[in-house]
């Protein structure tokens, strides 16, 4: 009988989880199985009690409920904690243990091509979901200064404490700035003509980092290659992230090198349109 795995969320019509995490399967001669679990808010505490009934071995989570689902568990991980968002659950000893690989994604990421972001200045744009496990990680890892850009400062300031925080009309005064980051879904498919800065912005940096993973470059990106500047997307983050997830699943250590290949695997799928 085949393993249980899945993603836990709202809707889920459009996720590129399961063919991942079946090259993860293959890769690794897991015999396993990942299936969408589509819940709605009423349904979220029962359905993580099913899962577990179930003998599913774990899930990820994603949105809507990568902060709801933390009250419903039993252990919360320390790096989860302090990102005040989840998503991954493992069902272990008939506990439910919550855990953040978005946090070892990223890092797994700057690690790959070779971002330090030690003692740099680093912008993050937006301040939602996604920038809560980006920004610990720069924190833990000695970034020098963090600024958030954001369209509506009164809600980020309520949020945010610590942290400099400017609109996007601001972000054009700045000055010596190293990274990047850009934590909303501006230009993310099927906008494909958005971009959350423009070139000139862009200019000020030395590298930019998107993590929308589709298109392949956005609009950002492609005018950071424009400046010849390092430009990152955000498909290794996503590969490297399901790569953690089953490895606190199955209690396994996966290479880098076995990582790198099923990047190359799911590179190749997802843009496959585009490298004919």
């Amino acid at each position: 009988m085949k393993n249980l795995y899945g993603l836990l969320g709202g809707n889920l019509s459009h996720s590129f989880s399961p063919k991942i995490h079946s090259l993860i399967f293959d890769e690794r001669k897991i015999d396993g199985f990942y299936h969408l679990f589509e819940v709605s808010d009423n349904e979220l505490k029962e359905a993580i009690k099913g899962l577990k009934v179930l003998g599913v071995k774990g899930v990820n989570v994603t949105i809507p409920y990568k902060i709801d689902a933390m009250k419903h568990l039993d252990i919360v991980s320390d790096e989860a904690k302090k990102i005040k968002a989840i998503n991954t659950i493992c069902f272990k000893e008939n506990k439910t243990i919550g855990y953040n690989t978005d946090y070892y994604g990223f890092g797994m990421m700057l690690d790959k091509y070779n971002v330090n972001v030690e003692n740099k200045s680093i912008v993050i744009l937006g301040t939602g979901g996604a920038s809560r496990a980006v920004v610990q990680y720069l924190t833990d890892n000695g970034a020098n200064e963090i600024i958030f850009i954001t369209r509506n400062l009164k809600r980020a300031e309520k949020k945010l404490s610590g942290y400099k925080i400017l609109t996007y009309n601001d972000i054009k005064h700045l000055k010596e700035v190293d990274i990047l980051i850009n934590c909303t879904p501006c230009g993310m498919y099927p906008k494909l003509e958005e971009s959350p800065v423009n070139k000139q912005v862009i200019s000020k940096f030395k590298i930019v980092i998107d993590l929308i993973y589709n298109p392949k470059e956005t609009l950002l990106l492609k005018y950071s290659n424009e400046l010849s500047l390092k430009s990152i997307n955000g498909l290794y983050m996503l590969i490297a992230q399901a790569i953690k997830s089953q490895e606190l699943w199955n209690d396994i250590d996966i290479k880098p090198d076995t990582i790198d290949g099923i990047y190359d695997r799911v590179k190749s799928l997802l843009y496959k349109e585009k490298n004919k």
